[in-house]
C-alpha cells in the first residue's frame, strides 16, 4: 500500500473527529483567515502557478481551454477567497435537526445532519478545486484528502501550505486538509482502495478520470460530471435573447463543464435565427459543426458527424442541429446529454414547463445560459462538483451534500417486548 496515502489518510481520520465537534464560529474563523491569507500571499501562489504553466507549454498539443483551467490570476485568487467568505456566511448544516417525532411508546426520534468524515477528491488541472474543496469540507466538518494532477502540483502545494498554516492559527488540525504530493497514478489508485479510512471519493475532471474512479474504487463515489450541455431555441423564441444566451454559453469559458456543446434550433426558427447567431459565433473563433440544414445557412459550417452529438469539446467548437419539433429536441438531449445542464429559449410558458419536466438533467434552464450551473452562482458559496447522478446529491454540491443523517432517539427506559 502507498505509504504517503495511508499516512495522510490516517491523519485525516483523526482530524475528522476533531472537526466534527468544532463550533461554527471556529470553522468560520478558519475560513476567513484562509481567505485573507490567499489574498495576501497571492503573488507566491501566482509564482508557483507560473511553474505549472511553463511545464504545460513544454507539452505538445495542449489546448487554450486547458491552459485557462490551470491559470491563476490575482482576480481568480480573489474570487476563490470570496467564495470562502461566502461559505462562512452560510448556515452550518452540522447539527441541523431535519425531523423529530414522537412514537406511541414515548420514544422521541429525530434526524440530525452529521459530517460524512473523510472525503477524498481526485481532480485534474483546476487549482480552484483545492480551495473550493477546502472551504466546503471545513464548514461541513469533514477532513479532505486532495489528489490533484501533475500539471497543477506546484499551484496545489502552494495553496495547501497557506491553508494548513491558517488552520493551525485557528486551532484546528492541519491534517484536516492534506495533499497527496505523489502525482503517479499509483497514489490515486491507493486512495481509491482505502475503505475504513476514506468515507467518500469525488472525482472532478474529464470522462476518462471519472470512469476510472467509478470502475476501480472500493470507496463510495459521487459521480461528477462530464457536461455535454445543450441550448434549444424554440419556435417563436426571442431570437436576440437566444443569440446572447448561445454565445455566452459557448464562448465565455469554453473549457468548463457547464459550457454549451450543442445548439438545437426549431426548424421554424432556423431561417431567422441561424443567420443571426452563426456569424457571431464564428467571429468569436467558434468552429461550427452542423447538420446539412445548418450548413445551408453559412459556408464556413463544417459537416457534423455522428460523434459530434455526443462529444464534450471543452473548446471553441459547437455542434448545431435543426430539429423538427421540441419533441425531437428533448429526445436528442435525453439521448446524448450527460444529465448536467440543459436550456430552452422560448416565449411559450406551457412548452417551458414541459421542457423542465421531460428533460433529465441536474439543472434545467428556461431563458438563461447554462454557465450558471455553479455553486457560487447558485448561492452555495462554492461547490464540490456538479453531481450528474441521482442518489444522495444532484447538481452543484454544496454543504448539505457533504453531510449524512443520523437518527437520534430519546427514551425514558423503554424496552422492546415484541
Amino acid at each position: 500500500m502507498h505509504s504517503e496515502v495511508v499516512a495522510k489518510a490516517e491523519q485525516a481520520r483523526a482530524a475528522a473527529e476533531s472537526l466534527a465537534a468544532a463550533s461554527t464560529g471556529v470553522k468560520n474563523r478558519a475560513l476567513k483567515l484562509i481567505a485573507a491569507a490567499l489574498e495576501a500571499e497571492s503573488e507566491s501562489v501566482i509564482k508557483a502557478n507560473s511553474e505549472d504553466l511553463e511545464q504545460l507549454k513544454q507539452k505538445p498539443g495542449y489546448s487554450k481551454a486547458f491552459y485557462d483551467r490551470l491559470l491563476l490570476t490575482r482576480e481568480r485568487i480573489a474570487g476563490m477567497a470570496e467564495g470562502l467568505r461566502q461559505i462562512a456566511t452560510l448556515e452550518d448544516p452540522v447539527g441541523e435537526v431535519t425531523g423529530m417525532w414522537l412514537r406511541p411508546n414515548g420514544l422521541q426520534i429525530g434526524q440530525v445532519r452529521v459530517p460524512i468524515g473523510v472525503v477524498g477528491i481526485i481532480y485534474e488541472a483546476r487549482p480552484n478545486v483545492t480551495v473550493d474543496a477546502t472551504g466546503l469540507t471545513l464548514k461541513s466538518g469533514n477532513a479532505v484528502i486532495l489528489r490533484g494532477s501533475s500539471e497543477a502540483i506546484h499551484s496545489n502545494k502552494a495553496l495547501v501550505e497557506i491553508i494548513r498554516e491558517q488552520l493551525a492559527q485557528a486551532d484546528l488540525p492541519r491534517a484536516a486538509v492534506s495533499l497527496i504530493e505523489d502525482t503517479d497514478r499509483t497514489a490515486a489508485q491507493a486512495l481509491m482502495r482505502l475503505n475504513g479510512l476514506v468515507d467518500l471519493l469525488i472525482p472532478r475532471g474529464g470522462p476518462s478520470l471519472i470512469k476510472t474512479v467509478i470502475e476501480n474504487s472500493s470507496v463510495p463515489v459521487i459521480q461528477t460530471g462530464a457536461g455535454n450541455c445543450h441550448i434549444y431555441v424554440d419556435d417563436g423564441a426571442d431570437l436576440e435573447m437566444a443569440a446572447r444566451i448561445t454565445v455566452n454559453a459557448k464562448v465565455q469559458r469554453p473549457g468548463v463543464c457547464n459550457a454549451a456543446e450543442t445548439l438545437l434550433v426549431h426548424r421554424a426558427a432556423a431561417p431567422a435565427f441561424l443567420p443571426l447567431v452563426l456569424p457571431r459565433l464564428l467571429s468569436e473563433g467558434v468552429e461550427i459543426r452542423g447538420c446539412p440544414r445548418t450548413k445551408g445557412y453559412h459556408a464556413d459550417v463544417v459537416p457534423a458527424v455522428a460523434e459530434d452529438w455526443e462529444t464534450e469539446y471543452l473548446d471553441l467548437i459547437l455542434a448545431v442541429k435543426v430539429v423538427e419539433s421540441m419533441d425531437e429536441a428533448i429526445e436528442h438531449i435525453n439521448r446524448y446529454g450527460t444529465m448536467h445542464s440543459e436550456a430552452i429559449v422560448t416565449r411559450d410558458y406551457a412548452r417551458a414547463r414541459e421542457f423542465l419536466t421531460r428533460v433529465d438533467a441536474a439543472a434545467v434552464y428556461v431563458n438563461a445560459s447554462t454557465r450558471f450551473t455553479d455553486g457560487f452562482e447558485f448561492g452555495l458559496g462554492a461547490e464540490m462538483g456538479i453531481s450528474t447522478q441521482k442518489l444522495h446529491a444532484r447538481g452543484p454540491m454544496g454543504l448539505q451534500a457533504l453531510t449524512s443523517l443520523k437518527y437520534v432517539i430519546y427514551g425514558s427506559g423503554q424496552i422492546r417486548e415484541i
